[in-house]
C-alpha cells in the first residue's frame, strides 16, 4: 500500500510538459505566447469554476467516484477472490465505455502476454472484453472458453445497449441449455439501481449486480463498479487505482492554469481548435498505454464532439481522436505528422521508468550500423526514438506535448484516467457544450432499433424507409 505513503506518492506524479506548444519552441506561426495564455486566464478560471459549480450533481457524478463510501468494496474484492479461485475465464461483455475502460486497465496493469501464461503465473481466470456484435468473433470467443468454467460480466447501465443485451441473449441461453438453475451463477450484472431493463433481468434471474451511479455516464465510469470489478478479478489494487484518481484531483483543484495542469492541457486544447487543430493524437510510448488512447478516443470524442451549445445554437465543436503508439507508428504515421497538414496536436506518453530492463547484447562486430545498437537497452532505445519524435515535430513547428508517467503502475494510471476526464469537462466549458450527452450516437441506436422492428420506433422506421433510394450508378 504505497499509496498510503505521501512521500511515495509525491514520487509516482504526473508531469504535463507543454513546452512544444510554445512559439519558443515551435514559432510564432503555430506556437502560443506567454501573453496569449495571459489573455485568457480569465477564460480558464470561468470554466474551472463553472464545473466546480455542478461537480457532482446531474451528469457529473463520475467527478465523486474516488471520494464515494466505498461500502460496497468488500463484497465487490469477495466476489472477484471467488472467480479468480474458481473459475477458469472472465468475460466481460459491453461496449463502449463499458469495455474500453477494463481493456485499458487490464493492458496496463497485467502481464502483456497475460492470457497466454500458465494458471500459476497468471494468478487469476483468462480474460476477454466483447464490445462488438461481429457474429464470427462470437463464435471464436465460444471456441476457446468453456461456458461451464466462467463467469459473464453484463455491462450496460440501460439495459437497452443492443450490442451488450444481444451478448447477453446469446451467452445466457447457452448456460441455460447446459446448467438449468445454475446458469445464474455465471452472470454478474453491472448496471443502474433504479431504471432500466437489465436491472428488472437482474431481480428477476436472481443475478450478483453491482450499480453504476445515477450521475456516471459510460465513458467516465471506468472508476466505478464497471471497471472496479474487471480489475479486482485480475488481482490490480482498485484502492492504488482510486487512490491516483484522488492524487490528481487535488493536484488540479486549483482555478489557476499555471498551478491546474488539466485545466492547462484543456486550454492548449482549445486555443488549438481555434486556430485550425482539428486532430488530436494520442501517441503512447509502451505498449501497456496502447488502449489508453482507445479510450481517450471515445471520452474526447463523444464528449466534447456536438452539433449544437448549450444555447442552442450551432457550432458543430470537436477535435478528432486519433489513436497512435510509439515507435510502432513512427513507420506508418509520423511522415504525415511532421510533413502534412498543420491540424494536429500531438501528445505523447512516456514512462520514465519501465517495469523490465532489455540489455541488447554484443553481436553484427563487422557491421557498424548493427553494432552500435550493442551494449544499450531496449528501454534506451524506446526513451531515444520518443525525444527523436518529439524532435522531429518540434522542427518542423507542429504543436505537441508530454505527459511522463514515473512509472506505469495502478497509481499512475489511476491519475492518468481522471487527469484526462478533468481536461475533458474543463474542455466542454471553454466549447459551451453539453459534454455529457450523445444525440449523435443516440439517433444511430433509435435507427437500428427501427430496422429490427422495436416497438415505439414506427416513425423512425417509416423516415428510414422514405430515405433517398441509392443509385446502381455510383456502386462500382
Amino acid at each position: 500500500m504505497n499509496y498510503k505513503n505521501k512521500e511515495w506518492c509525491d514520487s509516482m506524479k504526473l508531469r504535463f510538459d507543454y513546452n512544444n506548444m510554445m512559439d519558443k519552441f515551435v514559432g510564432a506561426k503555430e506556437g502560443f505566447s506567454d501573453k496569449e495564455i495571459e489573455e485568457n486566464y480569465a477564460f480558464a478560471e470561468n470554466a474551472f469554476n463553472k464545473f466546480a459549480r455542478k461537480r457532482g450533481s446531474g451528469m457529473t457524478g463520475w467527478a465523486d467516484l474516488p471520494y464515494v463510501e466505498r461500502h460496497y468494496f468488500h463484497d465487490l474484492l469477495n466476489v472477484a477472490k471467488n472467480i479468480r479461485e474458481n473459475y477458469e475465464y472472465f468475460v466481460v461483455l459491453g461496449i463502449g465505455g463499458s469495455a474500453l475502460g477494463p481493456t485499458a486497465v487490464f493492458q496496463a496493469l497485467c502481464h502483456l502476454r497475460y492470457n497466454d501464461l500458465p494458471k500459476e503465473k497468471r494468478g487469476g481466470p483468462k480474460f476477454y472484453v466483447e464490445d462488438n456484435v461481429d457474429p464470427e468473433r462470437m463464435e471464436a470467443l465460444l471456441d476457446v472458453i468453456d461456458v461451464e468454467k466462467t463467469v459473464f460480466n453484463v455491462i450496460t447501465k440501460s439495459g437497452s445497449t443492443s450490442e451488450t443485451m444481444t451478448q447477453y441473449l446469446i451467452i445466457n441461453d447457452i448456460l441455460t441449455k447446459k446448467l438449468g438453475d445454475k446458469a445464474s451463477e455465471h452472470i454478474i450484472t453491472t448496471t443502474s439501481q433504479s431504471k432500466g431493463n437489465l436491472i428488472k433481468i437482474a431481480l428477476k434471474e436472481n443475478y450478483k449486480t453491482f450499480y453504476i451511479p445515477d450521475g456516471v455516464g459510460g465513458r467516465f465510469s471506468e472508476l466505478s463498479p464497471v471497471g472496479l470489478l474487471p480489475a479486482a478479478v485480475l488481482g490490480i489494487d482498485i484502492l492504488e487505482l482510486l487512490e491516483g484518481a484522488k492524487y490528481v484531483d487535488l493536484q488540479c483543484n486549483y482555478e489557476s492554469p499555471y498551478k491546474n495542469p488539466a485545466l492547462m492541457s484543456a486550454l492548449l486544447s482549445y486555443l488549438s481548435v481555434k486556430k485550425g487543430k482539428n486532430i488530436s493524437v494520442m501517441m503512447p510510448y509502451a505498449d501497456g498505454l496502447k488502449y489508453v488512447a482507445d479510450w481517450y478516443a471515445q471520452l474526447w470524442a463523444e464528449s466534447i464532439g456536438k452539433e449544437v451549445d448549450l444555447n442552442g445554437n450551432k457550432v458543430f465543436a470537436g477535435q478528432t481522436p486519433v489513436k497512435s503508439l510509439g515507435v510502432t507508428d513512427q513507420h506508418s504515421q509520423v511522415q504525415l505528422y511532421t510533413e502534412g497538414p498543420f491540424d494536429k496536436v500531438v501528445t505523447f506518453l512516456a514512462v520514465d521508468n519501465y517495469r523490465k530492463t532489455v540489455k541488447i547484447p554484443d553481436g553484427c562486430e563487422d557491421i557498424p550500423d548493427v553494432n552500435f545498437l550493442c551494449g544499450h537497452t531496449m528501454n534506451e532505445l524506446i526513451q531515444a526514438e520518443r525525444v527523436a519524435t518529439e524532435y522531429a515535430l518540434t522542427v518542423k513547428e507542429r504543436l505537441n506535448r508530454t505527459i511522463y508517467l514515473p512509472e506505469l503502475n495502478a497509481f499512475t494510471l489511476g491519475q492518468l484516467l481522471f487527469f484526462f476526464e478533468l481536461e475533458t469537462a474543463y474542455m466542454g466549458e471553454m466549447l459551451g457544450v453539453d459534454t455529457y450527452n450523445q444525440p449523435g450516437v443516440e439517433n444511430g441506436k433509435n435507427a437500428t432499433y427501427a430496422l429490427l422492428g422495436r416497438k415505439g420506433y414506427e416513425e423512425k422506421k417509416k423516415e428510414l424507409e422514405n430515405a433517398p433510394k441509392k443509385l446502381d450508378k455510383y456502386v462500382m
